[in-house]
């Protein structure tokens, strides 16, 4: 097969994936689609090789891995995240329900190895699940390394239904508060969700001129972040094991607040929407090791990893939900954000406001309360403690 037709293939397959998701206004996610399309291609006439031979081998992956995890830290603002305490708290502590329940209960049922692998995808997204199928195949376990990617890929089934049914609960005590008159509009804070931010300054280069701040100087400085962050994971190897992906987090969020990474810079220098296609279709070439009989060995584990995390999420979320004083309704939808973040978590949070009211006021007045929380929710849990949590159970396959 040439590369030119490997690559057509794969990126139609990714485009069906994006089209049902559409049509479907995401109730059946794009990564489902894309992977039942995979698998099917694996066995019957795709080559092994088919993401590589496209032109995505493993070391162009990890290049854009490291891009992409430096580029999230510099979407973090302290500030937004301090508005939002409560919304944070309870989402950390959706995700820490998860882990306990699974720790305690999976690990009987299938073993630490399985719940090590399940926890990170489970409650994160593309790049906490890529971390943990690239771990487990280097240790040697393959059905796992495809188990990491099935999770990611299911994850969102359990959590679609879910909010929009807690969310509507949630916009109906709402609306009857609204027309009774003891709720108002709150102001919306800025969140880290925000598709035009203002651009930050760059007080390292404020005195440089606008038209030199090309693409490549954004790679370039991009590049030199991610460089420094793997420098000082292999400096603390003799004496502490830090994946370099969670380093890449940490500074870029530092980069950013020094003013030597504007917000957002991967897409500002044109290269998001590339990175996240070859990232895409390198953790979808991980099914190539799925045989028909594997993913019927996993379909038992995977569907009991994902209600006992869902099950911690509500336990966990309804108690700080109690003592935050959050109805257990917002704090488990909130939970919830860390099966599919953003965009997801707008689109549910809209759509459920558009069901519930024709009145543009009260659909305002939902909005405010609804939103804000949900979109932070989504962004701390599957961009920031999904790639620590997978950069720290990593190191124990």
């Amino acid at each position: 097969m040439s590369q030119m037709l490997a690559l057509v293939i794969i990126v139609f397959i990714l485009f069906v994936g994006d089209f049902i998701a559409v049509r479907t206004k995401a109730w059946v996610p794009s990564i489902f689609i894309a992977a039942i399309l995979f698998l099917l291609g694996y066995w019957t006439f795709f080559p092994t090789e088919i993401v590589s031979i496209a032109g995505i081998p493993p070391v162009v992956a990890t290049m854009l891995m490291y891009l992409l995890i430096t580029n999230m830290g510099t979407l973090l603002s302290l500030d937004e995240l301090k508005q939002q305490w409560k919304t944070v708290l309870i989402a950390l502590s959706g995700i820490l329900g998860a882990i306990v329940i699974l720790l305690s209960i999976g690990t009987l049922l299938f073993g630490i190895e399985t719940v090590i692998v399940a926890i990170p995808p489970l409650v994160g997204g593309l790049v906490s699940a890529l971390i943990m199928s690239e771990g487990a195949a280097d240790a040697g376990l393959v059905s796992l390394s495809v188990f990491a990617i099935v999770v990611y890929v299911m994850q969102g089934f359990a959590g679609y239904p879910l909010t929009s049914f807690m969310l509507k609960k949630e916009g109906k005590r709402l609306l009857g508060l609204y027309r009774k008159g003891n709720l108002a509009r709150k102001e919306m804070a800025a969140t880290t969700e925000t598709i035009d931010p203002e651009e930050t300054e760059l007080k390292l280069f404020k005195n440089l001129p606008k038209k030199y701040n090309t693409s490549y100087f954004k790679f370039f400085r991009l590049a030199v972040v991610s460089y420094l962050a793997y420098l000082v994971s292999t400096l603390l190897e003799p004496v502490v094991s830090i994946s370099p992906l969670v380093l890449c987090l940490v500074f870029g969020v530092v980069a950013t607040n020094v003013g030597f990474l504007e917000k957002q810079v991967l897409q500002k220098a044109n290269g998001f929407g590339l990175a996240m296609l070859g990232l895409m279709l390198y953790i979808l070439d991980g099914l190539k090791n799925a045989t028909p009989s594997m993913m019927m060995d996993i379909t038992f584990i995977l569907i009991g990893s994902i209600v006992l995390g869902v099950a911690g999420m509500y336990i966990f979320s309804f108690i700080i939900g109690k003592i935050l004083k959050v109805s257990k309704e917002l704090a488990f939808a909130v939970s919830l954000t860390a099966l599919y973040g953003f965009p997801a978590d707008y689109i549910i949070t809209n759509e459920v406001i558009n069901s519930l009211s024709d009145n543009e006021e009260e659909k305002d007045v939902l909005t405010s309360h609804m939103l804000p929380p949900m979109l932070v929710g989504g962004f701390v849990t599957v961009t920031i403690v999904s790639v620590v949590l997978a950069g720290v159970l990593v190191e124990f396959l």
